[in-house]
């Protein structure tokens, strides 16, 4: 084949790279891609790990051992998270959200695609090294960051669900109690959906008791899955206590205005003080 040249090897690794988060290619795929040597190629993973680190881009990491090479993680600055975070908590502290219920009105941000990407990959970047095997979520709001998250971390996501689907087949089906409810909800999942041993990450949208985090937990247990970690996009201040151990929110609902007619949301200081920050 024609020779390279660098600047083009440059740009084609930084797209394959970035289009692949956590994904670890092998410096013999490039190599072979573009009809170089290894030390080449190398040179090339240096160059663009040290533009990215100094324009906050992310880490493109070596990885050794016989399944190392090359990978790519979008983990962003301090600064950055502590903006693009604020951004979005003033959306969503705008007039006009409360609902009946003193429910915040989400939809809108977490189905923005800029904003899930955001919050997925601050989410993802806080749990690369527990190394799961999946994000699991549940239907219907959560679905966007955790797919995010999912992809950041080059993992399936899995949707639980209200109930079964004949499309997917056997169902593993559990009862739980809803924390801002309290009523009692019924939770489903495909009995092929994850397999025993695996390692789960349990992603949603918002959390005030914790009784959906805790009917996913269970659900997990039936499938004898490891929860990893729990992470969601919002967490109201009160109750304290959660009915899971562990939670990590990006945000906080402190109080509900009612005068104002909103809520008071900020970044949590886990979210600002986390891996990815």
């Amino acid at each position: 084949m024609d020779r390279v040249k660098r600047n083009e090897r440059l740009g084609v690794i930084a797209r394959i790279l970035t289009d692949s988060p956590n994904r670890i290619f092998s410096l013999t795929t490039f190599c072979e891609r573009f009809g170089a040597v290894k030390s080449s190629i190398s040179e090339d993973i240096d160059l663009l790990s040290e533009a990215f680190a100094r324009y906050g881009l992310g880490e493109i990491t070596t990885v050794a051992g016989a399944a190392g090479g090359v990978r790519y993680r979008p983990i962003m600055p301090g600064e950055q998270i502590a903006e693009a975070l604020g951004a979005i908590a003033a959306r969503l502290s705008q007039p006009g959200r409360l609902l009946p219920g003193d429910f915040l009105y989400t939809t809108d941000v977490t189905c923005d695609p800029e904003a899930a990407e955001v919050m997925g990959r601050a989410l993802a970047c806080a749990y690369f090294d527990v190394k799961p095997g999946f994000v699991l979520t549940m239907e219907t709001k959560g679905i966007p960051v955790a797919m995010t998250t999912a992809r950041t971390l080059n993992v399936p996501l899995v949707i639980a669900r209200r109930d079964s689907k004949a499309y997917e087949g056997s169902a593993v089906k559990i009862n739980y109690m809803s924390g801002s409810t309290g009523s009692l909800e019924t939770m489903s999942l495909a009995r092929r959906a994850v397999k025993p041993g695996q390692r789960a990450l349990i992603i949603d949208d918002f959390v005030k008791g914790g009784g959906t985090l805790r009917g996913m937990c269970d659900l997990m247990a039936e499938y004898s899955v490891q929860v990893v970690g729990i992470g969601v996009v919002i967490a109201t201040a009160e109750p304290e206590r959660k009915s899971v151990e562990g939670v990590n929110a990006l945000f906080v609902l402190r109080e509900v205005d009612h005068a104002g007619d909103r809520a008071i949301v900020e970044p949590s200081e886990w979210a600002l003080s986390s891996p990815n920050a």
